[in-house]
């Protein structure tokens, strides 16, 4: 069928009954990315069968770890900076479209990671089926990049398995499980891994029929009426979770939606002209470029064996319970120690409530929670592999500490310490191996927070600082090394937005319009009631350790609330009053004048410090800085990170905006040194030079 035709990323056989079996094998790379030429050599199959008419065609992967990971984004940033997204785009969904107007049956049988490009790939057969196994994973997390799919998502899935299901896949980007995919409608069948060729096969010889109640939910979702009916719900829904303004993809994707009609072809020229033209924004060139960067950071730890499988965690704290909560859940062995029993118990708990949450299956539950183990005399330290210490922010009780674990130590033993704020250029005086001593600094809720500061000193073994990094990536957070100072990266930048909020709430400004604005700005919580989330008890102590070094004050107010016992949300009272682990936020008089110079007083102290950390090169460069502040902050994505922000705005806009900021309120505007860095004057973003990343190659897509 396929004489003289030789393909490099497609692999094709024909059975004896006539079935065609597609497979694809992107050459020279462990994932099926969707490249441009895997597309055309698809286009070229696709026009022979059609002239072939064989009795089935089946398509699927030959990668062992999934179906495809989505498009290749590097190719996207090359056509985005050409000017050519849109023929491309164009291309992607002549090809898709000549599968799916194939006269025969056809089928494609998934396991693993099928997102973006791959799912819109399946979504151009007849049927799907999928793999029963947890590591099968379906989505369309385009939005994720500022962007939506532009091959036929938008014109298919609604009307597969209706508008109201189909949406909510798309706006959030969020993969489905197997099971989840069939409940919806996305796959018509699940089969055991090792079957599911021939379980194609045989949905090939007798096609499933979708039942009647989903064929009518597909149909009545997508007419005009309800289109126009239900598109301002969805509008709205999405308006409370982001801003236009700032994510457009959303927004765009359901006015396409909207305005499709009964005609693929009509639909296919909304999505692919939304495409093109929500590539030329900043919000999708910041996402795309963060993208790359989380990518970046993952692979830190790649290649490296950290030579760990026991971690012994002294503090069950908050931190120190997560921590350990979190290391087991990722299949580590964890010995948690703290002075009492009654102290670990309630992380216990903590943990099994995070299990039950994250596993479902009982069996699965229990064992995670046998792979955490209370440990009160702290006998784990001498079988541990890294023992991490996360008890209270004092540098002496730190040292004591470490006095009486270094000593069990057998080898090449790591030690972490997860402090917050104090130099390790102190902590690590009197250690016997100063060489294997860092930082591990999680961020709460640990479970949720996806950086780890890897904290250096003057003494570290470049070694030592690549097992930690590969510990990381082991237990799936994204890792970056920082230097040892005052604060490290996060709570140095974060501190001065913080105690500038609390002090414009001193001077009277209402709490929630200070979270308004700074929403507006596009943090993903306001200072106030982030103030009151991380505890005002820990803002004082972290502020403490940190004011001297930075030149900055405690605000008024503060140690009156710690001394009345309202630390924040802990307690059910800071600044606001918490019921059911929400703010009570006060209403503001609706006359109430918002200050003009609002918004920079709050946002441009972070940005001070941000470039102040990249002079004083507490991070190795300045991507790496605005992807740790954007991890570990949640500093507006859409604006790329603090030095991004900078160079989109101008440097010499913002520090004269500083420099007018210092001689209305204080010195601590003042520009700090860095503002003549010439990263600062750099402006997008370079395309890797390595093999590219997918849109799909991340875990949480």
């Amino acid at each position: 069928m396929f004489e003289g035709l030789r393909f490099n990323h497609w692999k094709t056989s024909l059975d004896d009954s006539g079935i065609v079996t597609l497979s694809l094998d992107r050459a020279g790379s462990n994932v099926n990315a969707i490249s441009r030429d895997v597309l055309d050599e698809l286009g070229q199959i696709v026009e022979r069968l059609a002239i072939e008419k064989p009795a089935g065609v089946l398509i699927h992967s030959a990668k062992p770890f999934g179906f495809a990971v989505g498009a290749d984004i590097k190719e996207f940033v090359t056509y985005a900076q050409q000017g050519t997204v849109l023929e491309n785009i164009e291309n992607g969904q002549r090809v898709y479209e000549s599968l799916a107007r194939l006269p025969c049956p056809t089928v494609a049988a998934i396991h693993g990671a099928c997102m973006g490009g791959g799912t819109e790939l399946i979504l151009a057969c007849r049927q799907r089926i999928a793999a029963d196994d947890d590591k099968t994973r379906i989505g369309l997390p385009e939005v994720m990049l500022g962007i939506h799919p532009g091959w036929g998502g938008t014109a298919r899935l609604p009307r597969l398995i209706g508008a109201t299901d189909a949406l909510p896949v798309m706006l959030t980007g969020k993969a489905l499980s197997a099971k989840r995919a069939l409940a919806l409608g996305v796959v018509d069948r699940l089969a055991p891994p090792a079957e599911l060729l021939a379980e194609a096969r045989a949905l090939l010889r007798r096609p499933h029929v979708r039942p009647f109640a989903l064929r009518a939910k597909a149909w009545a979702t997508n007419t005009w009426l309800a289109r126009q009916f239900l598109a301002p719900m969805v509008i709205k829904q999405t308006a409370a979770k982001v801003r236009k303004e700032h994510y457009p993809a959303p927004f765009a994707l359901i006015d396409v939606w909207k305005r499709g009609g009964a005609s693929i072809q009509q639909r296919l020229r909304l999505e692919a002209r939304s495409v093109a033209k929500l590539a030329e924004t900043s919000t999708a060139q910041n996402l795309i470029r963060i993208f790359f960067l989380q990518e970046r950071m993952k692979s830190q730890g790649s290649g490296i064996d950290h030579g760990i499988k026991h971690v012994h965690v002294v503090g069950a704290g908050v931190m120190g319970g997560d921590i350990a909560a979190w290391a087991a859940f990722k299949g580590f062995e964890v010995t948690l120690q703290d002075r009492e029993m009654k102290f670990i118990q309630p992380a216990l708990d903590r943990a099994r409530q995070l299990y039950e949450k994250k596993l479902k299956t009982a069996d699965k539950v229990e064992a995670t929670v046998r792979r955490l183990r209370a440990d009160v005399e702290g006998k784990g330290v001498a079988t541990a592999d890294l023992a991490i210490e996360a008890i209270y922010e004092n540098a002496d009780a730190k040292k004591a500490l470490y006095t009486t674990i270094e000593p069990q130590f057998q080898s090449n033993e790591l030690l972490a310490t997860n402090t917050s704020s104090i130099p390790l250029d102190e902590l690590r005086v009197g250690l016997k191996a100063p060489q294997r001593f860092l930082g591990l600094h999680f961020f709460n809720p640990v479970a949720q927070m996806p950086l780890v500061e890897v904290v250096r000193h003057d003494q570290l073994n470049a070694d030592a600082e690549k097992r930690a990094l590969a510990f990381c990536k082991a237990i799936g957070k994204l890792p970056v090394a920082v230097k040892g100072t005052p604060g490290f990266l996060v709570n140095r930048i974060l501190m001065p937005y913080l105690l500038e909020s609390m002090r414009l709430y001193s001077e009277g400004v209402p709490g929630p319009v200070l979270d308004k604005e700074a929403k507006k700005f596009g943090m993903p919580m306001g200072p106030i009631e982030l103030a009151d989330t991380v505890g005002l008890d820990v803002c004082a102590s972290v502020g403490k350790e940190l004011a001297p070094f930075l030149g900055l004050e405690l605000p008024p107010g503060l140690e009156d609330k710690l001394a009345a016992g309202k630390r924040g949300k802990k307690d059910g009272q800071g600044i606001y009053v918490w019921q059911d682990g929400k703010p009570q936020k006060p209403e503001v008089d609706p006359d109430y004048a918002v200050p003009a110079d609002l918004q920079d007083r709050m946002i441009l102290p972070m940005v001070n410090e941000a470039v102040a950390c990249l002079a004083d090169q507490v991070v190795d460069d300045a991507d790496l800085l605005d992807a740790g502040v954007i991890f570990g902050t949640g500093f507006a994505p859409f604006r790329g990170g603090p030095i991004q922000y900078v160079r989109s705005e101008g440097a010499t806009v913002v520090k004269g905006k500083l420099e007018r900021l210092a001689q209305r309120y204080g010195e601590r505007f003042t520009p700090k040194n860095g503002w003549d860095l010439p990263t600062l004057a750099k402006s997008g973003f370079e395309v890797p030079t390595s093999d590219a990343p997918s849109q799909g190659s991340n875990d949480d897509a």
